[in-house]
């Protein structure tokens, strides 16, 4: 769970954006950081979200844009029905298994992204009210949108941790150990 990116080595552009997309990862998962599965599922400010709810959103999320990239169908399919669940625990799941389960997602993310030639490759979009018609991205657009979808929901998470206890983002980085 970095908080310093080291530098890529010379060339490697995938290196670089996969260390900067696991910082981020590792900034949503410290906010779990000494907290009870209870405390994960508190939703304490504003907004409805809970960190295992963020947790769990980020880890689909993860999932569902590789395996737009790879061009297979979603493992777990979402839609307007059933978009809510993605930030829900299911009964009898727990903060650990979906730590386990985004565990996996990401390996499974640095495997295809190492095994491209480049980030050049494309793929289309698929079909949603807030994607043009017959888009594509490449595999660059790819990493940098889990960059920015990761962001976005650690900030979130920092929010929502603090709300709970008050303890910030370089409390945790403290307590962590994170370099």
């Amino acid at each position: 769970m970095p908080t310093l990116v080291n530098q890529e080595a010379h060339g490697d552009e995938a290196g670089a954006l996969l260390g900067f997309l696991e910082a981020q990862r590792g900034a949503i998962r410290r906010t779990l950081h000494g907290l009870t599965g209870e405390q994960a599922e508190r939703k304490p400010s504003a907004s409805e979200l809970s960190l295992a709810g963020v947790l769990k959103h980020v880890a689909e999320v993860e999932q569902s844009w590789v395996e737009d990239a790879k061009g297979v169908p979603h493992a777990i399919p979402r839609d307007h029905t059933n978009w809510h669940l993605s930030f829900e625990l299911e009964e009898g799941r727990t903060v650990a298994d979906v730590l386990a389960f985004w565990d996996g997602v990401a390996a499974e993310t640095e495997r295809f992204i190492r095994s491209l030639p480049d980030l050049n490759g494309t793929f289309p979009l698929p079909k949603a009210p807030w994607f043009p018609e017959g888009s594509v991205r490449s595999m660059r657009f790819l990493l940098l949108t889990l960059i920015q979808e990761m962001a976005r929901h650690a900030g979130h998470a920092d929010v929502i941790r603090e709300s709970l206890d008050g303890k910030t983002a370089f409390v945790l980085i403290d307590e962590t150990g994170a370099a």
